[in-house]
This record gives C-alpha cells, sequence and structure tokens, in this order.
C-alpha cells in the first residue's frame, strides 16, 4: 500500500502548498494536518516552535507518511535544522526552494522579501540568499495584516490594495525585480501584489517551489506515484468547521472531513 506526503502548518496557510501537490503530483495521497489550536507560531519561542513541530510530525509519521512537507515559512526559517536531526524521514521547508528559484529568477541583484515578523527577524532568507550568492541585496518588510486579510477574505477590497502599497513602497523604491511571498497566505493575494509592484518584477511563491523540491525528491527515491485517484485527509487541533470554510478558498474546492485531533 503507497505511503501518503505529509504536510503541516500553525493553520490553514499551508493550504497553498496542499493545492501545488495535488496540481503537480495529482496522484500522490496527502495528510494535512493544521496545528489550529496553538496558531500563531510567529509569536512563540524557537523552543516553542520546536516542540510544536516534533509533536505535529510525530502524528503525520502515525498517518504512515512517507515525507514530510513543511508548508510553514516560521518553522522552516526558524526550526528546520533542529528538527531535521530528530528524525530520518525526508523533510522539505518552503524557504530554501523559494529562496533558490529568487536569487535564478534576480536580474538585478535586488531581491525583496515580504513575510510575518517573525520570519523578516530570523534573517533566515537573508542568510539563505547570501550562501547562494553574497553580492545579492535583500530588502525585507513586515506584512501583518496580509495573513488576517486572506483568513476574512478580503482578497480584491480596496483597503487591501491600500495597504499592500503602504507594505510595498521601500520595495518598489529600491527598485528590486524580484519579489518572495514568505508567508503561504501571500499567494492568494498575488492578484493585488503584482498590481501594486508592476508586471516587471517576478513573484516567487515559496509553497509552488516546495512542491518542486517534493516531486523532485520522491522522483530520486523511486516513491514517486504515477496513477490512481489518491485521498486527501485533513486534520486540525482545533475548529475544524472554521478550517473547513477556508478551505474552499485555498484549495479552490471543498473539503468534505476535517477531524480534530489531541496531539
Amino acid at each position: 500500500m503507497s505511503k501518503a506526503i505529509g504536510v503541516f502548518d500553525s493553520g490553514v496557510g499551508g493550504l497553498t502548498v496542499v493545492k501545488e501537490l495535488i496540481r503537480q503530483l495529482p496522484s500522490e495521497k496527502i495528510v494535512y494536518f493544521g496545528d489550529t489550536a496553538r496558531v500563531p507560531y510567529g509569536i512563540k519561542s524557537k523552543e516553542t516552535i520546536i516542540r510544536f513541530s516534533i509533536e505535529n510530525i510525530l502524528f503525520l509519521l502515525k498517518q504512515d507518511v512517507k515525507l514530510i512537507c513543511v508548508a510553514c515559512n516560521t518553522v522552516s526559517s526558524i526550526a528546520l535544522p533542529d528538527i531535521r536531526n530528530h528524525f530520518r524521514v525526508p523533510i522539505v521547508g518552503v524557504l530554501s526552494p523559494g529562496a533558490r528559484e529568487a536569487v535564478y529568477a534576480t536580474k538585478n541583484k535586488r531581491i525583496g522579501l515580504i513575510g510575518t515578523k517573525a520570519t523578516i527577524n530570523s534573517r533566515a532568507y537573508e542568510r539563505e540568499i547570501k550562501m547562494l550568492d553574497s553580492n545579492i541585496k535583500i530588502i525585507s518588510q513586515a506584512c501583518p495584516l496580509f495573513v488576517p486579510f486572506v483568513e476574512e477574505g478580503w482578497i480584491k477590497e480596496r483597503a487591501v490594495f491600500e495597504v499592500a502599497e503602504s507594505y510595498l513602497r521601500p520595495l518598489k523604491k529600491a527598485g528590486v525585480d524580484t519579489l518572495i511571498l514568505g508567508c503561504t497566505h501571500y499567494p492568494l493575494l498575488k492578484t493585488v501584489i503584482r498590481k501594486v509592484m508592476g508586471e516587471g518584477v517576478a513573484l516567487i511563491d515559496s509553497a509552488k517551489q516546495a512542491a518542486c523540491e517534493v516531486k523532485q525528491i520522491l522522483a530520486q527515491s523511486g516513491l514517486l506515484e504515477s496513477q490512481g485517484s489518491p485521498q486527501r485527509n485533513f486534520y486540525v487541533s482545533d475548529g475544524p468547521e472554521w478550517f473547513q470554510g477556508l478551505a474552499k478558498r485555498f484549495l479552490g474546492h471543498p473539503v468534505k472531513e476535517v477531524i480534530k485531533v489531541n496531539l
């Protein structure tokens, strides 16, 4: 019996990664866990984020997964090396794939980064990019209102555009030609972000790049599924009805069942 891809996030944002996994790997089983009882992770200590992540992975391993995708920029930027030391299963984050794609995409060596305060303050993207090309300049901007906008369904309202203009003004002024969407919620605001930044700026979707890396690792390991109509199972630590409502917005289709579990 084939094993699933395990995906976890502190809440619902990781569903943008699930959407990409379904698009790129339509024959793969997926088990998703959203730690909705303990969201947001961005205000927690590093030690707490590591502990929560280990607990999430232990739950996913009980569901017989072959790979873990950490669909959370906060965990990827703060805790990934530590949690990798605890497990043998392959663990893919969203940070490294996005950073590599941004370095590849930039022409003028000016990369913008937007994310939560925790992701920006960790400077993890900056370190990753500088390791790949020390000549690149990174201009970072925390966008704390973007997550609540997405979760409230405020994606095209005028207020969102005005806030985006304010957040992105320093990046435009700096002349970035590439912008990393450093939070898994942000792909839902691509239309607004593109309108503010202009067509000439490449938007790097870390969810899309993470799914590419998952595909590559499974192919190299001979674990890629090529046929079948697989199951997708969704678990949360709280608020299954709330999660179910948001899941449709993120995935573009309804989720039949969301199961609440206690870790």
